[in-house]
Protein backbone atom coordinates (compact mmCIF):
# COMPACT_ATOMS: atom_id res chain seq x y z
CA UNK A 1 0.00 0.00 0.00
CA UNK A 2 1.19 2.92 -0.78
CA UNK A 3 1.21 5.80 1.89
CA UNK A 4 -0.70 9.48 1.50
CA UNK A 5 1.73 12.59 2.33
CA UNK A 6 0.30 14.50 5.18
CA UNK A 7 1.66 17.58 5.41
CA UNK A 8 2.80 19.53 8.45
CA UNK A 9 3.38 23.32 9.03
CA UNK A 10 5.71 24.20 11.47
CA UNK A 11 6.91 27.81 12.20
CA UNK A 12 10.69 26.28 11.20
CA UNK A 13 9.43 24.92 8.38
CA UNK A 14 9.89 25.88 4.42
CA UNK A 15 7.57 27.62 2.03
CA UNK A 16 9.18 25.59 -0.79
CA UNK A 17 9.86 21.65 -1.16
CA UNK A 18 11.90 19.62 -3.49
CA UNK A 19 10.32 19.01 -6.79
CA UNK A 20 8.46 15.91 -5.89
CA UNK A 21 6.39 16.92 -3.27
CA UNK A 22 3.32 19.15 -4.54
CA UNK A 23 3.22 20.96 -0.95
CA UNK A 24 0.29 23.60 -0.66
CA UNK A 25 1.91 27.29 -2.07
CA UNK A 26 2.68 29.72 0.90
CA UNK A 27 2.81 27.13 3.90
CA UNK A 28 5.62 26.61 6.00
CA UNK A 29 6.21 23.35 6.02
CA UNK A 30 8.44 21.06 8.07
CA UNK A 31 7.81 17.57 8.13
CA UNK A 32 5.76 15.10 5.58
CA UNK A 33 4.30 12.22 7.18
CA UNK A 34 3.23 8.71 5.91
CA UNK A 35 0.41 8.14 8.21
CA UNK A 36 -1.86 4.93 7.40
CA UNK A 37 -5.45 4.83 8.48
CA UNK A 38 -4.98 2.81 11.38
CA UNK A 39 -2.79 3.46 14.52
CA UNK A 40 0.47 1.70 12.97
CA UNK A 41 3.78 0.94 15.65
CA UNK A 42 6.20 3.20 13.31
CA UNK A 43 5.80 6.90 11.33
CA UNK A 44 7.84 7.55 8.28
CA UNK A 45 8.31 11.03 7.28
CA UNK A 46 10.75 13.95 5.95
CA UNK A 47 11.75 16.93 8.00
CA UNK A 48 12.68 20.25 5.93
CA UNK A 49 14.43 22.86 8.15
CA UNK A 50 14.53 27.21 7.80
CA UNK A 51 15.64 27.40 11.47
CA UNK A 52 16.33 25.71 14.30
CA UNK A 53 13.08 23.49 15.70
CA UNK A 54 12.96 23.38 19.79
CA UNK A 55 15.32 21.52 22.53
CA UNK A 56 13.47 18.95 23.17
CA UNK A 57 13.29 15.80 24.54
CA UNK A 58 11.29 12.42 24.87
CA UNK A 59 9.99 9.44 27.42
CA UNK A 60 10.88 5.93 26.98
CA UNK A 61 8.03 3.28 27.35
CA UNK A 62 8.08 3.48 31.02
CA UNK A 63 8.32 6.87 31.50
CA UNK A 64 5.47 7.43 28.92
CA UNK A 65 3.15 4.53 30.80
CA UNK A 66 3.79 6.38 33.97
CA UNK A 67 2.04 9.48 32.14
CA UNK A 68 -0.88 7.56 31.01
CA UNK A 69 0.34 7.59 27.36
CA UNK A 70 0.92 4.63 25.32
CA UNK A 71 4.22 4.51 24.59
CA UNK A 72 7.24 6.45 24.57
CA UNK A 73 9.21 7.84 21.14
CA UNK A 74 12.89 6.99 19.90
CA UNK A 75 13.51 7.92 16.55
CA UNK A 76 16.34 8.28 14.25
CA UNK A 77 17.78 10.38 11.70
CA UNK A 78 19.21 10.26 8.04
CA UNK A 79 20.19 12.70 6.88
CA UNK A 80 19.88 13.42 2.97
CA UNK A 81 21.09 16.78 2.60
CA UNK A 82 22.58 19.77 4.75
CA UNK A 83 24.14 23.40 3.75
CA UNK A 84 27.39 24.36 4.54
CA UNK A 85 28.02 24.59 8.46
CA UNK A 86 24.03 22.90 9.26
CA UNK A 87 24.38 20.98 12.43
CA UNK A 88 21.95 19.32 15.24
CA UNK A 89 22.35 19.18 18.74
CA UNK A 90 22.30 16.06 20.16
CA UNK A 91 23.27 15.54 24.38
CA UNK A 92 24.89 17.84 26.46
CA UNK A 93 28.63 19.51 26.22
CA UNK A 94 28.85 18.43 30.17
CA UNK A 95 26.95 16.65 32.74
CA UNK A 96 24.62 18.83 34.51
CA UNK A 97 22.37 18.91 37.60
CA UNK A 98 18.67 18.78 36.92
CA UNK A 99 18.38 22.08 38.74
CA UNK A 100 21.51 23.44 36.27
CA UNK A 101 19.21 22.47 33.22
CA UNK A 102 16.11 23.81 34.60
CA UNK A 103 17.99 27.51 34.71
CA UNK A 104 19.70 26.81 31.78
CA UNK A 105 16.05 26.61 29.55
CA UNK A 106 14.93 29.18 31.42
CA UNK A 107 17.91 32.02 30.60
CA UNK A 108 18.65 30.57 27.22
CA UNK A 109 22.17 29.86 28.25
CA UNK A 110 20.74 25.74 27.29
CA UNK A 111 21.79 26.48 23.76
CA UNK A 112 25.67 27.11 24.96
CA UNK A 113 25.02 23.54 26.84
CA UNK A 114 23.93 21.51 23.89
CA UNK A 115 26.37 19.45 21.82
CA UNK A 116 26.09 21.18 18.03
CA UNK A 117 27.47 18.63 15.44
CA UNK A 118 28.24 19.68 11.69
CA UNK A 119 26.28 17.06 9.54
CA UNK A 120 26.17 16.13 5.74
CA UNK A 121 24.29 13.85 3.49
CA UNK A 122 24.41 10.18 4.72
CA UNK A 123 25.30 11.14 8.51
CA UNK A 124 22.56 8.72 10.35
CA UNK A 125 21.94 9.13 14.00
CA UNK A 126 20.00 7.15 16.59
CA UNK A 127 18.20 9.37 19.11
CA UNK A 128 17.17 7.16 21.98
CA UNK A 129 14.24 8.25 24.17
CA UNK A 130 15.72 10.71 26.98
CA UNK A 131 18.38 12.30 24.80
CA UNK A 132 18.36 15.95 24.65
CA UNK A 133 18.53 17.25 21.00
CA UNK A 134 17.36 19.95 18.50
CA UNK A 135 17.63 20.02 15.09
CA UNK A 136 19.43 23.11 12.86
CA UNK A 137 18.51 25.13 9.65
CA UNK A 138 19.20 24.07 6.49
CA UNK A 139 18.82 20.35 6.93
CA UNK A 140 16.62 17.25 4.55
CA UNK A 141 16.51 14.49 6.19
CA UNK A 142 14.43 11.63 6.78
CA UNK A 143 12.93 9.99 10.09
CA UNK A 144 11.67 7.06 11.36
CA UNK A 145 10.09 7.18 15.24
CA UNK A 146 7.82 5.24 17.69
CA UNK A 147 4.54 5.97 16.57
CA UNK A 148 3.98 8.75 19.08
CA UNK A 149 4.14 12.61 19.13
CA UNK A 150 5.23 13.17 22.95
CA UNK A 151 7.32 15.85 22.90
CA UNK A 152 8.62 17.51 25.98
CA UNK A 153 10.06 21.10 24.83
CA UNK A 154 12.68 23.02 26.85
CA UNK A 155 13.28 26.03 24.69
CA UNK A 156 12.37 27.23 21.77
CA UNK A 157 14.07 30.07 21.03
CA UNK A 158 11.69 32.59 22.38
CA UNK A 159 8.64 31.21 19.83
CA UNK A 160 5.27 31.96 21.63
CA UNK A 161 4.60 27.84 21.89
CA UNK A 162 4.58 25.96 25.58
CA UNK A 163 7.44 24.40 27.21
CA UNK A 164 7.36 21.71 29.24
CA UNK A 165 10.05 21.83 32.11
CA UNK A 166 8.86 19.76 34.67
CA UNK A 167 8.41 16.79 31.97
CA UNK A 168 11.83 17.50 30.60
CA UNK A 169 14.08 17.78 33.14
CA UNK A 170 12.24 14.92 34.95
CA UNK A 171 13.13 12.42 31.38
CA UNK A 172 16.02 13.91 29.73
CA UNK A 173 19.77 12.20 30.12
CA UNK A 174 22.02 15.58 31.11
CA UNK A 175 24.84 13.88 29.57
CA UNK A 176 26.97 13.60 26.36
CA UNK A 177 25.33 11.97 23.64
CA UNK A 178 26.71 8.49 23.37
CA UNK A 179 29.57 8.57 20.12
CA UNK A 180 28.62 5.07 19.19
CA UNK A 181 24.81 5.80 18.15
CA UNK A 182 26.04 7.96 15.25
CA UNK A 183 27.46 6.81 11.84
CA UNK A 184 28.15 7.33 8.41
CA UNK A 185 26.42 5.85 5.66
CA UNK A 186 27.93 5.61 1.60
CA UNK A 187 25.35 5.67 -1.13
CA UNK A 188 26.40 2.11 -2.08
CA UNK A 189 26.47 0.31 1.41
CA UNK A 190 23.59 -2.03 2.42
CA UNK A 191 23.70 -1.58 6.19
CA UNK A 192 21.61 -1.89 9.54
CA UNK A 193 21.34 1.28 10.69
CA UNK A 194 19.29 0.31 13.73
CA UNK A 195 17.76 -3.33 15.30
CA UNK A 196 16.34 -1.79 18.29
CA UNK A 197 13.40 -0.74 18.98
CA UNK A 198 12.88 -1.03 15.75
CA UNK A 199 14.76 -2.24 12.93
CA UNK A 200 15.89 0.06 9.90
CA UNK A 201 18.13 -0.94 7.19
CA UNK A 202 19.82 0.92 4.28
CA UNK A 203 19.52 -1.78 0.96
CA UNK A 204 19.23 -2.47 -2.76
CA UNK A 205 17.09 -5.70 -1.90
CA UNK A 206 13.62 -6.81 -0.68
CA UNK A 207 15.14 -6.72 3.40
CA UNK A 208 13.17 -7.93 6.11
CA UNK A 209 9.86 -9.50 4.03
CA UNK A 210 8.92 -11.67 7.02
CA UNK A 211 7.41 -8.45 8.43
CA UNK A 212 5.23 -5.30 8.20
CA UNK A 213 7.82 -2.91 6.77
CA UNK A 214 8.02 0.78 5.52
CA UNK A 215 9.88 1.28 2.39
CA UNK A 216 11.37 4.91 1.25
CA UNK A 217 13.49 5.11 -1.56
CA UNK A 218 16.36 6.96 -2.21
CA UNK A 219 16.50 6.55 -5.64
CA UNK A 220 15.17 4.54 -8.40
CA UNK A 221 11.55 2.87 -8.41
CA UNK A 222 10.33 0.08 -6.12
CA UNK A 223 6.41 -1.60 -6.49
CA UNK A 224 4.44 -3.75 -5.10
CA UNK A 225 0.87 -5.29 -5.91
CA UNK A 226 0.59 -2.39 -8.71
CA UNK A 227 1.81 0.37 -6.52
CA UNK A 228 4.48 2.64 -7.42
CA UNK A 229 7.25 4.30 -4.75
CA UNK A 230 10.24 6.77 -5.78
CA UNK A 231 12.06 9.29 -3.77
CA UNK A 232 9.44 11.33 -1.76
CA UNK A 233 7.21 8.43 -1.11
CA UNK A 234 6.78 5.32 0.89
CA UNK A 235 4.88 1.63 0.65
CA UNK A 236 3.55 0.16 3.08
CA UNK A 237 3.85 -3.86 2.51
CA UNK A 238 2.68 -6.72 5.12
CA UNK A 239 4.89 -9.54 5.83
CA UNK A 240 5.65 -11.84 2.58
CA UNK A 241 4.76 -9.58 0.26
CA UNK A 242 6.96 -9.24 -2.67
CA UNK A 243 8.55 -5.56 -2.95
CA UNK A 244 9.98 -5.29 -6.88
CA UNK A 245 13.19 -2.88 -6.44
CA UNK A 246 15.55 -3.18 -9.83
CA UNK A 247 18.49 -2.50 -7.84
CA UNK A 248 16.58 0.99 -5.89
CA UNK A 249 18.18 2.25 -2.86
CA UNK A 250 15.92 2.74 -0.14
CA UNK A 251 15.41 2.90 3.30
CA UNK A 252 13.25 -0.19 4.85
CA UNK A 253 12.09 -0.06 8.44
CA UNK A 254 10.28 -2.55 10.86
CA UNK A 255 9.13 -2.97 14.13
CA UNK A 256 12.43 -5.48 16.25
Amino acid sequence: MKLARHYVEKPWGRTSLPPMFDAPEGKRIGEVWFAGDEDLPLLAKYIFTSERLSIQVHPNDEQARARGLAQGKSECWYILDAEPGATIGLGLEHEVSAEELRSAALDGSIEGLIDWKPVSAGDFFFVSAGTIHAIGPGISLLEFQQNSEVTYRLYDYGRPRELHLDDAVDVGRRSAYPAGLAQHVDPGEERTLVERPFVLVQTRRDALADRQRWVMPLEGRVECRGDVAVAGDCLLLEPGETLKSGGARMIIGAMA
